[in-house]
Order: structure tokens, then sequence, then C-alpha cells
């Protein structure tokens, strides 16, 4: 069995609008390696999000292919995306937003549970284990996602993402809405979960330094491009791009 979990062939994606439209990404491959994080780095507009929702299939590409596991998911049907779900979860910027605030964290992280045909019962279980994982205690299943702080439902939300157990985990600017000690904290559980082989990643984010303390490759994306790729420390010790150069000053 190969060791790449997600390839990204060739990928653009382009927009129409009324003024003439425009091309979001432009011809971006890539490869995730079986328990690797890879980060795509960039300013806002740089086309690093439209990957992100061009893997996880909310927006078709114009150009080129995404393949997981071997399957290529832009030729997926519908029975087949909701296969490829299973082996793929996304962590979302806005936590809060990504639960329906109707039901409780508990019902939120058991849906994917209970769609498998596990018993009520032992959904209530899994939860409430999956919770303690991401450092939560198990009455955070009864609350609802107005009644817990941010950080908090980032926490049940990746305990939601861990709960079928995917292979991959995309996550969009997971860190972004939260303040500085809670980032720390949501980085720490991440890294745990790398250390403990939990699966691979997808590190979506601006920020160079928790890109530099998480990922073991990163893309730096500019105008829809990748223009520059290596180890983390390649990119902030030896930057070759002045574009790159600009990302690492803004930060060190």
């Amino acid at each position: 069995m190969t060791d790449i979990i997600l390839r990204a062939e060739h990928l653009t994606k382009k927009f129409s609008s009324e003024k003439g439209g425009f091309t979001a990404v432009h011809d971006v491959s890539f490869e995730v390696k079986k328990g690797e994080a890879l980060g795509i780095v960039g300013e806002s507009g740089s086309g690093k999000t439209t990957v992100a929702r061009l893997v996880t299939g909310l927006i078709p590409p114009t150009e080129g292919r995404i393949l997981l596991m071997g399957q290529d998911l832009t030729k997926a049907g519908s029975r087949e995306m909701r296969k490829a779900y299973r082996n793929m979860q996304m962590i979302f910027q806005m936590p809060g937003e990504s639960f329906d605030p109707r039901y409780t964290l508990g019902n939120g992280i058991g849906e994917s549970l209970r769609n498998a045909g596990m018993s009520r019962r032992e959904t209530k279980e899994k939860v409430k284990e999956l919770l303690v994982q991401c450092g939560l205690t198990p009455e955070f299943a009864g609350k609802y996602p107005h009644q817990v702080s941010g950080g908090e439902c980032q926490r049940a939300a990746i305990a939601r993402a861990l709960a079928v157990q995917p292979e991959l985990l995309i996550c969009d600017e997971p860190t972004s809405a939260l303040d500085v000690t809670v980032q720390k904290q949501i980085l720490e559980l991440l890294l745990k979960l790398k250390e403990k082989g939990m699966g691979s990643f997808l590190f979506i984010c601006h920020d160079l330094t928790l890109v530099q303390a998480f990922c073991d490759r990163v893309l730096v994306m500019y105008e829809g491009r990748v223009v520059e790729s290596g180890t983390p420390d390649e990119i902030i010790s030896s930057p070759r791009e002045e574009y790159t150069r600009r990302l690492v000053d803004s930060v060190l």
C-alpha cells in the first residue's frame, strides 16, 4: 500500500464573474505522506483556503485531480464522496459555526458514529472518550456551542473530526480565531495527536511560527501559485523568494 495519503495534481480553480473572473489557484501540485504534516502558508487571498476547499470537495477544480489514498475524488459521485469523508475530516477556523446551535456538542461529535451504525450507548461512551482525549471533561457532551469558549469549542470540533478515525485531517486556520494562550493549547493538542500517529495533516495557516512548530514540510503560496517549498527551517532560514522573505520578516 502506498504511503501517499493525499495527492493533488495540477490543481487550477477559476472563478467567473461579471467583471471577467479570476484564477484563485493555478497549477498547484503536492503530496501528503502517511503521518506527515504539510503546511500551506500565504497571506489572505493567496489561494491556500481555496486549495483546502478543493481537496474536501466543497468546490470542484477547473482543472487537475485530487487523489485520496489512490481514489480520484474529482470523478467521485456522492456515494464515493461519503465514503471518502470517513478518511478525511476538516477542522474549521470558526468552530462555533461548524456545530448546529440546536444540538449539544455530544450530539455533534456522535453524529458520524451513529451514521456508521454504532449503538446509542456505544456512541455515548465513545464521545466521552474523545472529549477526554481532546482535553475536555465528559460533561461537555451535554453543553451547547454557545455555552463554551472558543477554545473549548475548537477542542470539541477536533474530537468530532477524530470520531471516524480519518487518515487525513485538514486544518483551515484552526487557531486564528483564538487568543494567543488558547492558540498554544490547541497547537499542543494537535502535536500530541500527531505524535500518537492519529493521522496525516494538511495545515492551512498564515503564521509561519505555527507552521514551524507543527509541520514537516511547507508550501508558500502567492497569488494562487506555489512559489516555494521545503522544510519550515529551510523556508525561514534561507528563503529564496522575495515574497517568502517578507512573510518571514513579518513574524521575526
